[in-house]
């Protein structure tokens, strides 16, 4: 059951601070607050925000008329089919909506579960798309989503305009004594008094004004992207229901290829160890028993060879059970099963559980082998002079933390199916949590959460 770092334990060593996976992010010379006007994201946004406007009228429009003329229909069949194929068309708007949101704003949202229609014609394809969640989400988003368009079009442009017009004020200044017949934009005006930005000190204040307006307006519209991307997730994607089917399907999947990889190698254990042991045990008894009238004095040399050989199969077998479900677990429990495993360790480990009950046994199995794991893990790579195991229960959780003194640069991401992935994985198929701190040097500290399930 060992597990191994991968690229864990002292992959970092040789590394430079600036090289650390070569991510570290670029630094830039000015600070976001005054580069958000010229980022290629902000722009992004703010195409966004502008081609919701078309958008949303174009939805609403549709949603509206098809649902307006397929409730008045009602009376008639025909309002059934021409609410569907408007249910369906809310679909296909929508699924432009995912398009949009991925490609201007990087929102990734997966697509809703399909139809599922039992019953084939036309008739069955209604009643789905009528008993469909998804579709009425959808045409809930069309109504919603236009009287936010228009606002946040509203705010957005207003914003851009203003900010970018006075920003620039002193190059188009003088546009107002040229063509308009006054000294320039006009702050306040009545029959007898008329206030125009004209002179320096009025004009360098108005540009100052702008800067502002134009450095608040990409956060602005951003915050504004931020509505957006709640409606888009929240009425577009999948439901948590189906979410959550798919979640349990690959953690299934995940489960099935893990008990395969342990019965492969509880079949590699024994066909490797006991099984050739007892092979070979039983070859030598076969031959003592030959030589037993001839040379008692080789045989009973080879008996006793034959009875070392059945102590080491013993021992193997004893080794392997535990690998599978070691007795004193179902005994006396965890805090028993850690003990043990602490103590074969080659380093001095202290073992802290703090349970006032026990756990579903399929949970406290987990919970023993991932320990097991990592104090392996430590024997093997951290070159660590001490180890720590706290065991202990929060709310409907059961918290596990391994630490160590060691070398660090343990990472559960350096690849999947083994290693610290693997276990994250096997952590994650019973809704488990698994949270590796191992900076370079250490020390490393290991949180494992597992739900309770008492």
């Amino acid at each position: 059951m060992a597990t191994e770092y991968g690229q864990g334990y002292g992959s970092h060593s040789g590394r430079s601070g600036l090289g650390l996976g070569g991510d570290v992010e670029r630094r830039h010379r000015l600070p976001a607050g005054l580069r958000a006007p010229f980022e290629a994201r902000s722009w992004r946004e703010f195409a966004y925000v502008l081609l919701s406007l078309p958008m949303g009228v174009l939805m609403f429009t549709y949603a509206v008329t098809m649902l307006a003329l397929g409730a008045g229909l009602l009376v008639t069949f025909l309002g059934i089919p021409v609410l569907a194929a408007g249910l369906a068309g809310c679909r296909g708007l929508g699924a432009l909506e995912r398009a949009r949101a991925r490609g201007l704003l990087g929102l990734e949202v997966a697509d809703p579960e399909p139809l599922r229609v039992r019953k084939n014609g036309l008739m069955g394809w209604i009643g789905a798309v009528l008993k469909s969640g998804t579709s009425w989400r959808h045409l809930l988003y069309a109504v919603l989503h236009f009287p936010w368009a228009v606002f946040s079009f509203v705010v957005a442009v207003n914003f851009w305009a203003y900010g970018w017009a006075l920003l620039t004020y002193p190059l188009w200044f003088w546009l107002f004594p040229v063509y308009g017949g006054q000294d320039g934009l006009q702050l306040y005006g009545d029959e007898t008094h008329h206030v125009y930005l004209d002179n320096p000190f009025e004009i360098t204040v108005t540009a100052l004004v702008g800067l502002l307006f134009t450095l608040a307006t990409p956060w602005i519209v951003r915050a504004l992207t931020l509505v957006d991307r709640l409606l888009v997730h929240g009425l577009l994607g999948p439901s948590r229901l189906a979410t959550r089917v798919v979640e349990l399907e690959s953690d299934r999947g995940v489960v099935v290829d893990t008990a395969a990889a342990d019965l492969r190698r509880i079949e590699r254990d024994l066909h490797d160890g006991a099984q050739a042991r007892l092979v070979a045990l039983a070859m030598d008894l076969g031959l003592a028993k030959e030589k037993l009238s001839q040379d008692p004095q080789a045989a009973a040399q080879m008996v006793d060879e034959a009875h070392g050989e059945v102590k080491t199969a013993l021992q193997e077998l004893r080794d392997l059970a535990r690998g599978i479900h070691p007795a004193v677990l179902t005994d006396r429990g965890l805090d028993a099963a850690l003990s043990a495993v602490a103590s074969r360790c080659t380093v001095p480990v202290q073992v802290e559980v703090d349970l006032a009950s026990r756990p579903a046994p399929a949970i406290e199995g987990i919970a023993y082998f991932t320990v097991s794991e990592l104090l392996q893990n430590i024997s093997r790579h951290a070159r660590a002079t001490w180890a720590a195991v706290d065991v202990w229960r929060s709310e409907d959780r059961l918290m596990l933390q391994v630490m160590d003194n060691g070398m660090g640069g343990a990472d559960a991401g350096a690849g999947g199916g083994s290693g610290l992935a693997g276990l994250a994985e096997r952590l994650d198929a019973v809704d488990g949590i698994l949270v590796v701190d191992s900076p370079p040097g250490g020390p490393t500290r290991i949180t494992a959460e597992l739900p309770w399930r008492g």
